[in-house]
C-alpha cells in the first residue's frame, strides 16, 4: 500500500511518499513513488502514485515521452493545467492498453496520482488524478491532497495546515502525519521522499529520503508521541451524575435520564426483573456534592 499526500501553500509546495508496495508475512517490497520532472528555470513537477505498482510505472513512462494531438507534451506544456490533463491522457492510454487484461486475471485497474509544480509564468498549482484520468485541483479552501492510506494522517492537516502555513511548518506536519499512519499501517514504510518547492524557483532546491536513521524524523517520532501522551494526560476524567454546570467534565448531569436500547430476550430465556439505575464511575464524587 501507499500513504502520500502533497500540500499547496502560499509559500509554495510540500510533496511526501512512502516507498512501501507489499507488506505480506514473508515479502516487503520498497518502490519509490516520488517522480520530478524538470527543466531547471522553466518548470518543475512532481507526480506521487498510489494502487498497481505496474499501472503506475507504466503512466510514468508513458507520460515522459507522451505527446498530444497539438505536439505538447509534460515537457512543453503551457501551464500545469494542461500537464495534468496530459498525464490523465496518458493514464486513459493505458487503462485501455492494459485493463481488460488485467480483468481477466481478476486484477482491478487501481491507480491515483497527486501531480503538481510550476511552470514559469503561473502560480504554483496542484492537483490530484484519478483512475480515469480525470482530475481536481486544490483551492484555499481545501489545499492538500492524500492518495493510498489517507484516514491515519488526516486530522493533524486538518487541524494545522491553512494556506498561509510555511513550508518547514507544512514539512513538520507532514511528516507527523507519515508518522501517525506509519504506526497506524504496517502496509505503509520507510523509507520516505520528502521535497519541499519554494514558488517561482523553479528548481529542485529541498529534497531528502528519510530512513529509521533520520535523526530529525525520529525527534519527530518521539516528541510527538510523548506530547500526545502530557496532553492526554492533562485532560480532566469524565464526572458522571453530577449537578449541572458545575465543572466543565460533566459528562452525565444528575437528575438526567438516559438509556441504551435494550434488546428484549425471547419470552422464557431470561427471568423478569426490572432494570435499575445505570451504575456511575464517580458515585463518590456526586455523593460528595450532597
Amino acid at each position: 500500500m501507499t500513504y502520500c499526500v502533497g500540500m499547496r501553500l502560499n509559500a509554495g509546495l510540500v510533496f511526501l511518499s512512502d516507498s512501501r508496495t507489499n507488506a505480506g508475512v514473508d515479502q516487503v517490497g520498497t518502490f519509490r513513488k516520488l517522480s520530478v520532472f524538470e527543466i531547471p528555470g522553466e518548470r518543475l513537477m512532481v507526480m506521487m502514485t498510489a494502487g498497481n505498482l505496474s499501472i503506475s510505472q507504466s503512466i510514468r513512462q508513458l507520460v515522459a515521452e507522451l505527446k498530444t494531438d497539438d505536439g505538447h507534451s509534460i515537457w512543453t506544456a503551457p501551464n500545469l493545467y494542461e500537464a495534468a490533463r496530459i498525464l490523465g491522457q496518458a493514464v486513459r492510454q493505458v487503462h485501455a492498453r492494459d485493463a481488460q487484461a488485467l480483468s481477466e486475471f481478476g486484477i482491478e485497474f487501481n491507480v491515483s496520482m497527486i501531480f503538481g509544480g510550476q511552470i514559469k509564468g503561473e502560480r504554483c498549482r496542484l492537483f490530484q488524478i484519478y483512475s480515469a484520468g480525470n482530475f481536481i485541483e486544490a483551492r484555499d479552501e481545501n489545499t492538500y491532497f492524500q492518495i493510498g492510506e489517507a484516514k491515519y494522517g488526516k486530522p493533524i492537516i486538518d487541524r494545522v495546515v491553512t494556506p498561509a502555513t510555511s513550508l518547514d511548518d507544512a514539512a513538520k506536519c507532514a511528516l507527523i502525519s507519515m508518522d501517525s499512519t506509519l504506526r497506524s499501517n504496517v502496509s505503509v514504510g520507510l523509507p520516505l521522499d520528502l521535497l519541499v518547492y519554494e514558488s517561482d524557483q523553479l528548481a529542485l532546491t529541498h529534497f531528502v529520503t528519510i530512513d529509521d536513521r533520520n535523526a530529525y524524523f525520529q525527534m519527530i517520532r518521539n516528541t510527538w508521541g510523548q506530547q500526545l501522551k502530557s496532553v492526554f494526560e492533562g485532560l480532566d476524567a469524565p464526572v458522571w451524575n453530577a449537578a449541572p454546570g458545575m465543572a466543565d467534565n460533566v459528562l452525565h448531569a444528575a437528575n438526567t435520564i438516559n438509556q441504551p436500547v435494550r434488546v428484549t430476550p425471547p419470552g422464557g430465556t431470561a427471568p423478569a426483573s426490572a432494570h435499575g439505575p445505570l451504575q456511575t464511575l464517580s458515585q463518590q464524587f456526586h455523593d460528595g456534592q450532597q
